[in-house]
């Protein structure tokens, strides 16, 4: 009897959470329907609360403003069959998302620099990591996490330390982070959350299958990974984005002490304060196409 509890969990059990990407800016402009996303994503969570009783999901509903938790499946649980399940996930779900993206809308509405095109992704990672590290406290056994991103718009290079700090804590707390980028253009930063966690990248081509993607790539637990041929990402942008302009580059300067990075010379790290020294001179730099450190 004592043994008991230990089957509570076997390694087929996932905590499955999704981020899913509500950016207007995006869909506003993107082929694809978000009606037609989001039944696809509905049919595709179902399918992981049948797979296995004790599976749970949350899902983190990213805005351009703001991030929130619009459903978890251990909240709906309840001795009733349907709890967790069609249609109970889909009236819960959203009605939590039509009332985010009101209020994610409002806070838009209320910022003096703008309206923000990308989506707060660093938000939503930390989010996520946030709810994993309280399951892990909760008690010795606890379903196998992993994050899944739905990302559509592009990447926002201002949130570039905030997403690689989220990333390294997932890598140090074994959590793989996959992802599925529906947009034009590959994303870098999803690319290099799944390389360095050891997740799965993935860009489906036909849009019209996305539960087809969703299914067979990333309902796979991670017990069933270790025997299972998944996608590969063929190349991963490893480019990173200046602390000075926010802006994506190929080549720069990287602080000894802090190792900000800047796409240009400066006498005084903005970051830590450190002093740098004289730059090279052009002809140097032209021979020499490795990247320079400042010198403290």
């Amino acid at each position: 009897m004592a043994s008991a509890p230990s089957k509570l969990y076997a390694d087929d059990v996932s905590l499955l959470v999704v981020l899913l990407d509500t950016n207007p800016f995006f869909w506003s402009s993107f082929s694809f329907p978000f009606s037609k996303f989001l039944s696809h994503v509905l049919s595709f969570l179902n399918s992981i609360l049948v797979l296995n009783q004790l599976n749970q999901v949350v899902v983190i509903a990213t805005g351009c403003n703001s991030c929130d938790y619009i459903y978890d499946s251990s909240m709906a649980m309840s001795p009733s069959v349907e709890s967790g399940r069609m249609p109970a996930l889909c009236s819960d779900l959203l009605q939590k998302l039509e009332e985010f993206v009101t209020r994610d809308e409002h806070l838009g509405k209320q910022d003096s620099l703008g309206p923000t095109t990308s989506s707060l992704l660093s938000g939503s990672l930390s989010m996520a990591l946030c709810y994993i590290q309280r399951v892990f406290r909760s008690g010795p056994l606890y379903p196998q996490p992993r994050i899944l991103c739905l990302q559509g718009s592009s990447d926002g290079p201002e949130q570039y330390v905030a997403i690689m700090n989220a990333i390294f804590s997932a890598q140090r707390s074994m959590v793989p982070i996959d992802s599925c980028y529906i947009g034009s253009n590959n994303s870098a930063f999803l690319q290099q959350a799944s390389y360095i966690t050891g997740g799965v990248y993935q860009k489906p081509q036909q849009l019209d299958g996305l539960f087809q993607y969703l299914l067979t790539v990333f309902a796979t637990d991670l017990h069933s990974r270790t025997f299972l041929q998944l996608p590969k990402s063929v190349g991963v942008d490893f480019r990173a984005s200046c602390f000075c302009h926010k802006k994506t580059i190929d080549m720069g300067y990287i602080c000894s002490v802090c190792l900000s990075i800047f796409c240009k010379h400066h006498k005084k790290c903005s970051t830590c304060g450190s002093l740098f020294g004289q730059a090279h001179s052009d002809v140097a730099s032209a021979s020499n196409l490795k990247r320079k450190t400042p010198e403290t």
